[in-house]
């Protein structure tokens, strides 16, 4: 294990900070406008030390629980529910002008912040759509199953209250409009994007874009972006503490400090932590920059090393 730092590292640094969807809304909690905006408010102000120390911070966000309350309402209204593509974007725009307003509370007028809504190119032929497993939306009994399942030929997955909608999720490729994120970041703008991983397109035969029923894992994009754009950090932040080894167990660990190496030793869930652990092992063999995953108000501590888990370049 690599020993802890006990300091914030005093240069300033460029940080993508992929905020999630959990961290954003409660898992017990109802999508309400209000406990949303509180939620924002706590999330802008664990973020300010990162800006008070002058630290660069380029915002992405998960969308999950957002997207599948508007699946849901869809549902329950029996009205036609918009193609997850659409979701996303609508998603992307809410969450992004509510986060960005409640930056501009917590840091001030000081940077310019700017919200995008960030298309990402992924592979039509991915394994990922001919096997579906990321799931969203409402939990249906056996008998509402069948009748959804009769309404939308939905994928549909057994969890431990019932059953869910699954969904492609394939890997990010390209994200569109890099050059224009890069110009605002080196200009000095606060950039919100990503959100929910991006809006999933691909390109056919002719070069045209199109939308497509998927989601992308927000952390995996989030790491395409920070290696694009070269970052120290990629900090992914949600509402679990640190990366423990032998989770589930009675000899589980947090783990605080590892090397990409060391990650070969243990087994992280793909519906879980899996996703986060791939995003920061790329992001950390390509850069040699430093990752962290760890709970939302803990952002600044996971830097320091008091918080949280680092997975860091040998």
């Amino acid at each position: 294990m690599l020993p802890p730092r006990s300091t914030l590292e005093s240069r300033k640094m460029r940080i993508v900070v992929a905020l999630g969807g959990n961290a954003l809304l409660r898992r017990d909690e109802s999508p309400t406008a209000e406990n949303q905006s509180r939620n924002l408010a706590l999330a802008t102000e664990a973020l300010a030390p990162l800006f008070a120390a002058g630290h660069q911070i380029i915002l992405t966000h998960g969308n999950g629980p957002q997207v599948g309350h508007l699946a849901a309402r869809a549902e329950r209204w029996q009205e036609e529910p918009a193609p997850l593509d659409v979701l996303d974007a609508e998603t992307a725009g809410m969450i992004g002008y509510g986060l960005a307003q409640s930056l501009r509370n917590a840091i001030g007028a000081t940077s310019e912040i700017v919200t995008l809504l960030s298309e990402v190119v992924v592979d039509g032929h991915d394994p990922a759509f001919e096997h579906p497993a990321k799931p969203i939306g409402q939990i249906y009994s056996d008998t509402e199953m069948t009748a959804v399942t009769a309404r939308h030929a939905w994928v549909m997955a057994r969890e431990s209250k019932g059953w869910r909608r699954v969904v492609p999720s394939p890997m990010p490729i390209e994200i569109l409009g890099l050059g224009g994120i890069r110009l605002l970041v080196e200009h000095g703008c606060v950039v919100i994007c990503l959100g929910g991983g991006g809006i999933p397109v691909i390109r056919d035969s002719n070069g045209r874009m199109r939308g497509v029923e998927a989601v992308i894992d927000k952390d995996l994009a989030s790491s395409l972006l920070a290696r694009e754009l070269n970052a120290d950090w990629l900090l992914m932040l949600t509402d679990v503490d640190a990366v423990y080894a032998d989770w589930g167990t009675k000899q589980a660990s947090a783990i605080r400090n590892i090397s990409v190496p060391e990650l070969a030793n243990h087994r992280f869930e793909a519906g879980s932590m899996g996703p986060k652990i791939a995003a920061a092992e790329a992001f950390v063999l390509t850069t040699r920059g430093k990752a962290g995953i760890g709970r939302l108000q803990d952002a600044s501590l996971i830097i320091e090393g008091h918080a949280g888990s680092r997975i860091l370049p040998t």
